[in-house]
Order: C-alpha cells, then sequence, then structure tokens
C-alpha cells in the first residue's frame, strides 16, 4: 500500500516545527522570569516587608486576605476580577498606608480558644443577666468601684485581646492599663460585698490563665523584634547630674 503524497511526512514536519517553537519559547520565557526573579529579590526585599518570620508573614497574609474578602464584599460579586483587584487594594493600603508592627509572640491553640469563645458566651449572658436585675430591682442602686487586677501576659497583643474581653462582659469596663507593670484598672458595676470582689478576681484569673493557654505558653513564647518597641515612653525620663561650682565642693570638703 502507497501513503498519499504530502501526507504524514508534512504533518510530521509540521509537528515537529510547533514542538521545537514551544520548547524555545519555554526556554526563553523562563530564563527572563527567572532574572526577573532575581532582580526583584536584589532590589525589593518583599521577605523583609512581610515579617521577620512565619509568624508574622502569616499575619500579613491574614490581613491581606481580610482586605480582600471586604473588597469582595463592597463590589458585591464574587469573581476573579474582584479578588485581584482587592488583593492589589491590600497591598497598596499596607504599602502606602502602614500600621505600626504587632509583635507576634506565641503560638495559637485552637482548642483553648474555643474553650475561651465559650466563656466568653457564658459570661456574657451570666453578667447580662445580673445586669439586669440590678437595673430594674427595688432598692438603693448598687455600689460600683474601680479594682485593680494584675495579669501576667507578656504580649501587647495578647493584652488587647483580653481587654476586649472584660469590656464585652456587662458590669466591668477597663478605665486604665499600666502598661509596663501589666496592671489593669476595671470598673466594676457592684462591689456591694466581699463575695462580689473575690468573683471578680477570680475572673480576672480565669481570664488570664485562658488567654496564657491559647496564645504564649512559656514553652512556645518568644520575644518578637518588636517587643518593647513602645517602653521608651513609658519609662520615666533619666534625671541629669547636676554640676556642682568649685565654692560648694570647698564647702562640703570642710564640713
Amino acid at each position: 500500500m502507497s501513503r498519499p503524497m504530502g501526507g504524514t511526512p508534512t504533518k510530521g514536519r509540521v509537528w515537529g516545527s510547533l514542538h521545537h517553537a514551544w520548547r524555545v519559547s519555554f526556554m526563553f520565557v523562563a530564563w527572563h522570569l527567572a532574572h526577573a526573579v532575581v532582580w526583584v529579590k536584589n532590589r525589593i526585599h518583599v521577605l523583609r516587608w512581610f515579617g521577620s518570620d512565619g509568624r508574622e508573614v502569616a499575619v500579613r497574609l491574614w490581613t491581606i486576605a481580610w482586605l480582600t474578602f471586604v473588597w469582595v464584599l463592597l463590589w458585591g460579586t464574587l469573581s476573579w476580577a474582584n479578588i485581584l483587584g482587592g488583593m492589589l487594594a491590600a497591598v497598596l493600603i499596607l504599602v502606602l498606608l502602614p500600621l505600626p508592627r504587632v509583635p507576634v509572640e506565641g503560638r495559637i491553640h485552637p482548642g483553648t480558644v474555643l474553650l475561651l469563645l465559650l466563656y466568653l458566651v457564658r459570661d456574657f449572658f451570666v453578667s447580662s443577666a445580673e445586669v439586669a436585675w440590678l437595673a430594674v430591682r427595688p432598692g438603693r442602686a448598687p455600689l460600683s468601684a474601680v479594682l485593680r487586677a494584675r495579669v501576667a501576659i507578656k504580649s501587647d497583643m495578647v493584652l488587647t485581646l483580653a481587654v476586649d474581653y472584660i469590656n464585652l462582659v456587662p458590669g466591668t469596663m477597663v478605665v486604665e492599663i499600666d502598661h509596663r507593670r501589666r496592671l489593669l484598672y476595671v470598673h466594676l458595676i457592684d462591689v456591694s460585698s466581699e463575695k462580689k470582689v473575690r468573683d471578680f478576681h477570680k475572673q480576672m484569673a480565669t481570664v488570664e490563665r485562658l488567654f496564657v493557654r491559647a496564645f504564649e505558653r512559656d514553652s512556645e513564647w518568644h520575644p518578637s523584634p518588636y517587643h518593647g518597641l513602645d517602653d521608651e515612653f513609658h519609662r520615666p525620663l533619666p534625671v541629669a547630674p547636676t554640676r556642682r561650682t568649685p565654692a560648694q565642693t570647698r564647702g562640703e570638703d570642710r564640713t
């Protein structure tokens, strides 16, 4: 059997030419892409912008994801264009309007975080019922006071979360924070008995224990390079030594 003229040999030559062109194009693109990656790496410190360790990178990526989610919600349509536009807008916001870096120290334990949320829901409903009863019960208004509580929380971010927890529970409100000594001054709506004061300190101890177990256990916590960056604002100014005149020095020697 004879093959038709201009059949398979022509097709084979065309296929070989296309395959060769595809390989050349792939090598050309890969070569220039590698050059572009090296150029970007040498001139734009992307990893340094994301953070100094994996935990700060995770926080940065979470911020980009959250801003992208908000962008998609504002447009109201889930599409690749909105997702890519949201990512671009998030990166521009973080680059052009940078916020102070938050030290990320410790590790998140989801099980303890879930337990913490359950405690928050319980305290919220119990305290809401107590505050509602104080509002409608007959008699005199309850005695209120500002109590002080110390919390052994090392990270500023976790301390902020703990303060938010306390403020979300009705009947308690943090009015002042001693940053250096980790003291919280909390306004308590009812301190009419010693039991109320003991319950408050017991609640603060529970909040402290849960937040430490959830975010900064001693075996996993390590200080961030940005830890204590604001301590200069809370440290008292050093007193400059006074210069003594020769007359004052001679007077002290005589005495």
